[in-house]
């Protein structure tokens, strides 16, 4: 009997793959419904993009002022990334799941060269002690930033095609071990910037635990991970003294001395609590006039609690709750294991910026400010 156009079979689909660019966007889905996950995920990230650009503007105007600029500077500067990076952001969750696959080696080696060009002379600089950044055309970016949401992708990619062999450890080790590894050698050894690395490693993390690996499975990284973190911080009398400061900031001894390593952390914390319940208002900070370094982004939660309170902390970390609720929503419904680990991923790393805005990563000015103090007479 002669198979009809209706009884043929659908071409395979298996990885959503398909021909050109209509299999990647097409006007079905650019106008088809969004899932209500969808909807929560874009608006919390939207309302804390906004967010984040008021207070920048708000912790930066005095100090662009006192340098003879405009007060809407370093505002206009973050702004452009949010022009673009908005709209850019609601393009690329049109593409199909299978393009995302079929890229995920492709970017991950791309983001790999990208990361490479801060060791060339004229291009990669160093910034705040750590080498990590480039300059392109006057431009400065950081491409460790690629690297995490390619390394989401490339370990959902791999941890998918071996969904039926993750009991056996040497399949879920290789290639995940030695390709992470390279990934986060590169930015914490060879670039120094020891924060990222940490980044890298939880959503490495993440994605194995999003995965279903066995939980034994877990204990020889985790091991390494503690391991690995306690040489770089012994080894390094900076980062000793930047911790000891932080766990001792509540100390008589730091209080009393109100400088170098001390300064930053009791000046967050002064400015947290001067803020009360309600805040001293919406552009009133005290400490953003050179009292609080790195004011404008890794302490700009300090301003935040200054400005705006215990209820202004409190939504803040509600936004990023109810951005991991919904993550989590689609998570936990799909039925695709490349979706579920790249979210997963993605995930613990985004919602992990809720502690990077309480001032966890405050070292490089801290730094700045000791050899500052340590100048003077």
């Amino acid at each position: 009997m002669p198979v009809t156009t209706t009884d043929r079979p659908p071409a395979s689909t298996a990885d959503g793959d398909g021909h050109g660019f209509s299999a990647r966007v097409s006007l079905g889905r650019v106008f088809s419904p969004v899932p209500n996950e969808f909807l929560l995920i874009a608006s919390t990230a939207l309302i804390l993009t906004i967010f984040g650009l008021v207070m920048v503007l708000s912790a930066t105007m005095a100090a662009s002022v006192s340098r003879g600029d405009s007060p809407f500077d370093v505002v206009v500067k973050q702004s452009v990334f949010a022009v673009l990076g908005v709209p850019l952001m609601f393009v690329l969750s049109r593409f199909s799941v299978g393009f995302w696959k079929k890229i995920a080696w492709p970017a991950l080696i791309a983001a790999l060269a990208l990361q490479m060009l801060v060791f060339v002379p004229g291009i990669g600089i160093a910034n705040d002690g750590n080498r990590n950044w480039i300059s392109v055309a006057g431009a400065q970016m950081q491409p460790s930033e690629f690297l995490k949401v390619t390394l989401a992708l490339w370990l959902a990619y791999v941890l998918y095609r071996k969904q039926t062999l993750l009991g056996l450890w040497r399949h879920v080790f290789i290639p995940v071990v030695p390709v992470g590894a390279l990934v986060i050698g590169l930015v914490a050894v060879g670039s120094g910037d020891l924060g990222t690395g940490l980044v890298l490693m939880a959503i490495l993390l993440g994605c194995l635990f999003f995965s279903g690996v066995k939980l034994r499975i877990f204990v020889l990284p985790l091991l390494a991970v503690a391991l690995a973190a306690t040489v770089f911080a012994v080894t390094s009398p900076d980062r000793m003294r930047r911790i000891m400061s932080f766990l001792n900031v509540d100390s008589v001894e730091c209080y009393l001395a109100e400088t170098g390593d001390c300064w930053q952390a009791l000046h967050g914390v002064w400015g947290l609590a001067g803020g009360g319940i309600f805040g001293l208002g919406l552009g009133n900070s005290r400490e953003k006039y050179d009292w609080l370094p790195a004011a404008e982004h890794d302490y700009i939660f300090a301003i935040v609690g200054e400005e705006l309170g215990l209820i202004g902390c409190i939504v803040v970390l509600g936004l990023f709750t109810l951005f991991a609720v919904g993550a989590f929503h689609i998570i936990r419904k799909t039925d695709d294991p490349f979706i579920r680990i790249a979210a997963g991923g993605i995930t613990v790393w985004v919602v992990g910026l809720a502690d990077d805005v309480e001032g966890a990563h405050g070292e490089e000015r801290e730094q700045a400010q000791h050899d500052d103090a340590a100048d003077e007479p």
